[in-house]
């Protein structure tokens, strides 16, 4: 039985403009930056959080060759990665305001969605980030709807 996920990936482009954004204004850790022949290991986490990491991943070698890595960059540049990662805040207005103030492109204001309020990111590659202040106890998951 599977009992949490550890690691998951996001596509960038550049890995030190990567850094820039997800340490330099998001706020989170690096947690490994290892190079491994053709390809750089670049995980961050958020601070104190030791049991899930993201890696930033350069789309390329040894995964896939340069013609599907350029494909992915360029889909991934237009916003086609879909939803690639979620943030929690215990202040949603101030964590807005602070990384606003940082440059960061929103693609939403804060919205109550009735389970918190959440705001849209895109970070400079094209992905799509959402960060949510839950209604509630902090971290909490709205009950799933009830069949009539």
């Amino acid at each position: 039985m599977l009992n949490s996920i550890n690691i998951s990936h996001i596509f960038v482009s550049d890995q030190d403009k990567a850094l820039e954004f997800y340490v330099g204004k998001l706020g989170l850790e690096v947690s490994n930056d290892m190079n491994f022949g053709p390809m750089r290991w670049l995980t961050v986490r958020v601070p104190g959080d030791t049991t899930r990491d993201i890696l930033l991943e350069k789309p390329g070698a040894p995964a896939m060759d340069e013609a599907t890595a350029t494909k992915v960059r360029e889909l991934v540049a237009k916003g086609a990665s879909g939803f690639t990662v979620g943030f929690t805040t215990t202040d949603i207005h101030k964590t807005y305001e602070r990384l606003k103030a940082l440059g960061v492109e929103f693609n939403q204001e804060p919205t109550d969605r009735g389970y918190g309020i959440d705001v849209g990111v895109r970070d400079p590659f094209g992905n799509h980030i959402r960060i949510v202040q839950f209604h509630g106890a902090v971290n909490s998951v709205p009950e799933p709807a009830k069949k009539a």
